[in-house]
């Protein structure tokens, strides 16, 4: 009798049926591609990090000895512990290593470092890649909020996806508590009820899910290709390889099937607690109650208007996941493009616009050290050079005192309120980081003729100035001086060896650094930098040490230098240094470039992500709307028997359609303009800076585009509802 009656459900309802069917296909097509998606980006994150930083996961860097390394090897929870060569130097061994279970990894690294005799200072992390396992060091100094928030907004999606099948379930079941009424009064059981409702959901929706699930994968692949064509131009990145985890199959047919299940038994056991008298009254009509009166709808649009508040409020339920899925998607979307704007406008601010007179090629040579670097008058003789300055960076110490230092630093507070993570005292006063920055020859005097130094390779400069500690507005930083220009030599020395100094004469004290990639003082303010030409630091090398291993070269281009000539200086670069040096070249220009196609990479992806939230409160709507016929053919019949016209109840339609769609943006912009305001903040940016550039296309495109399809199916479900007959939708409704 059931299959009977479910079989004839079907057959005679076929507008409910394909409902159910097109929320099952897209919901499961939709949550296989998010899943799939998110699983390669994911997986495209950890092989880029891997490539970029190399596979370790944590590092302890010290004296450490065989023994040591070898209790640290058998340390229970690591898979291994290598020896980095590159990184290590003298007695400082650096160990890379990888765990088992990556989770224990913040209380491991500690222990590990006390059975090497290592501080927990000795311990780094691989930020980035533990990010990426939802794995957060308080201590991490960076926010790394793109891939949380990008994994959040795929959850909502889901829960949204699968709100799609209930909701569509609901609305065609509580469409028939009438007819199930009617069924239990004649001696159904409420068992027999939900075997009918599990029937009829198997039948809908086993093919559905199947084909949405196979199709999404499909759609993945197809996306992972378009997205390395895009950026197949980008110079250094890895192309990104699709691929597809059995278990995303299995958790997106076990979720739609559970979906499935439980939209079909919440409504049965909905059912089996209503009276047969009760669901045979209830029509599911909705009906004008003067306590639901919605006062600002009737005062902009009559009586029309309080109708369609009084239908929205009725099908609040029902309408839950639209309203929650247009307003995530509006919000997600306006938020995104509003974090990306604001993101370009501080690259472009803090990076490629504050070093575009600063650089247009960088070249690091690897493992090369500049007292023995031979090509350097090879390399600035080539040609299209405005100027090419070599140098090489080293790290050491310099022992300040009080009297040293300059009134206004002093008046700031001096070295007594530094931190004791960059400044140590001492009992002749207080060791600050003194970076050095040693030029060849030829660079070291072009700078002394640009800060007015005297031209002579036998002495340092120091760059005398300090930040206001005080003021943590990075965009608008004031100097002050920050030693007393009375000193005639300085003495540097080694770093962890504060016994081992040299003494260099200083040639003058300037506020201008050379101008470099390098930024100094952004992060430990009290650091003094010395300028020292190639030809002291071989003479004190042996005393401070502390070199790094690369060498640099800064390249500026001619004037108005367009990117052909950036190219053939690049080129040049390749030839000069490729047979003989290992040697990563980069082009400014080509990198801003890049940058952008990055974001709008980016960009395209989180869009895509928000208009899929969108298409799931549309589909919702689109459900609701052209499920309701039947339900409201009762309610339409009733209005115009009391002299509602057909424009009438169009125009009821149309305020409906508007609230529905206009929500979002009500919702959203205060919210956005509130965030957009904490982020400028956040980055001392002035707000009229984002105004000039804010993303209001966009933004209106997006909101046009949902009011259009919000208002196209309330246009397919108005239509098919107003075309029954006055008499007919009266009529008390009949079992199927």
């Amino acid at each position: 009798m059931w299959k009977d009656y479910s079989s004839s459900y079907i057959k005679n309802n076929r507008a409910s049926g394909i409902s159910v069917m097109v929320a099952a296909f897209i919901s499961a097509l939709l949550l296989s591609l998010l899943c799939s998606i998110f699983y390669n980006i994911w997986a495209y994150e950890v092989e880029r990090l891997r490539h970029e930083e190399g596979d370790w996961q944590g590092r302890i860097t010290g004296d450490i000895s065989e023994e040591a390394l070898e209790q640290i090897r058998n340390y229970a929870n690591i898979e291994s512990a290598l020896i980095n060569e590159t990184l290590s130097e003298g007695q400082n061994t650096v160990v890379d290593i990888t765990f088992r279970h990556m989770r224990s990894i913040l209380t491991d690294m500690p222990r590990i470092a006390d059975l090497a005799g290592l501080s927990s200072e000795s311990v780094s992390y691989n930020y980035a890649l533990l990010n990426l396992y939802l794995i957060r060091d308080p201590n991490d100094p960076a926010p790394r909020m793109i891939f949380p928030l990008f994994l959040a907004v795929t959850v909502m999606a889901c829960f949204s996806l699968i709100m799609i099948i209930h909701n569509s379930f609901a609305v065609s079941m509580n469409a028939r508590i009438h007819q199930f009424g009617i069924l239990s009064s004649v001696g159904a059981a409420p068992g027999q009820i939900r075997a009918c409702l599990l029937q009829e959901a198997a039948v809908l929706c086993s093919l559905p899910i199947v084909a949405g699930n196979i199709i999404g994968i499909a759609i993945s692949a197809g996306l992972v290709k378009g997205v390395n064509w895009m950026l197949e131009d980008v110079a250094g990145r890895i192309p990104m390889g699709w691929g597809f985890h059995p278990l995303i199959l299995v958790l997106s047919f076990v979720i739609t099937m559970v979906t499935v299940w439980i939209s079909a038994w919440i409504p049965a056991r909905k059912m089996s607690r209503i009276t047969p008298i009760s669901a045979i009254k209830n029509t599911g009509e909705l009906q004008l109650k003067r306590k639901k009166r919605s006062p600002a709808l009737a005062i902009m649009f009559g009586i029309e208007g309080e109708l369609a508040g009084n239908a929205l409020k009725a099908q609040k339920k029902a309408l839950r996941t639209a309203n929650l899925s247009l307003t995530v998607s509006f919000l997600a979307f306006t938020l995104t493009m509003c974090f990306f704007t604001l993101t370009a406008i501080s690259q472009r601010m803090t990076y490629f616009t504050r070093y575009q007179d600063a650089w247009d090629v960088m070249a690091t040579i690897k493992g090369t050290e500049i007292d023995i670097f031979e090509d350097a008058p090879v390399l600035q003789g080539l040609p299209g050079l405005r100027s090419a300055y070599i140098y090489q960076k080293a790290a050491a110490k310099r022992l300040l005192t009080e009297e040293m230092c300059s009134d206004a630093f002093l008046a700031m507070g001096g070295l007594r309120n530094a931190s004791p993570s960059y400044v140590t005292a001492s009992e002749g006063g207080w060791l600050v980081n003194a970076p050095v920055l040693i030029l060849d020859d030829a660079s070291f005097l072009d700078y002394c003729g640009q800060v007015g130094a005297p031209a002579d390779i036998n002495g340092c400069i120091v760059i005398n100035r300090i930040r206001d500690v005080n003021n943590p507005n990075f965009r608008d930083v004031q100097y002050s001086p920050y030693l007393k220009e009375t000193q005639k030599n300085t003495v540097l020395s080694r770093a962890g060896q504060e016994d081992m100094t040299a003494q260099i004469p200083v040639l003058c004290y300037t506020r201008q650094l050379p101008v470099l990639k390098e930024a100094y003082a952004e992060v430990d303010y009290y650091e003094l930098v010395h300028v020292l030409p190639v030809s002291v630091w071989r003479e004190i090398k042996g005393q401070i040490g502390g070199g790094e291993e690369d060498l640099y070269v800064r390249i500026l281009a001619r004037e108005g230098a367009e990117l052909a000539e950036v190219n053939e200086i690049v080129q040049n670069m390749e030839q000069l240094l490729g047979g003989k040096y290992e040697a990563v070249i980069e082009n400014r220009i080509q990198d801003t470039i890049n940058n952008e196609t990055m974001i709008d990479g980016m960009m395209m992806i989180f869009g895509g992500f928000c208009v899929l939230l969108a298409i799931i409160g549309i589909g919702n709507v689109f459900s609701n709307t052209l499920g309701f016929v039947r339900q409201r053919r009762r309610e339409l019949a009733r209005y115009l028997s009391v002299g509602l016209t057909p424009e009438g109840i169009r125009k009821m339609f149309c305020v409906e359609a508007l609230v529905i769609a206009g929500r979002p943006a009500l919702i959203t912009l205060p919210l956005t303009v509130a965030a957009v305001w904490a982020m400028t903040k956040a980055s001392y940016l002035e707000p009229m800076i984002f105004v000039r550039e804010a993303p209001v296309a966009p933004v209106l495109v997006f909101f046009l585009a949902i009011f259009a399809f919000v208002a196209l199916a309330y246009y397919l479900g108005g239509r098919k509802a107003l075309k029954c007959s006055l008499i007919e939708a009266l009529r008390d409704d009949t079992v199927m």
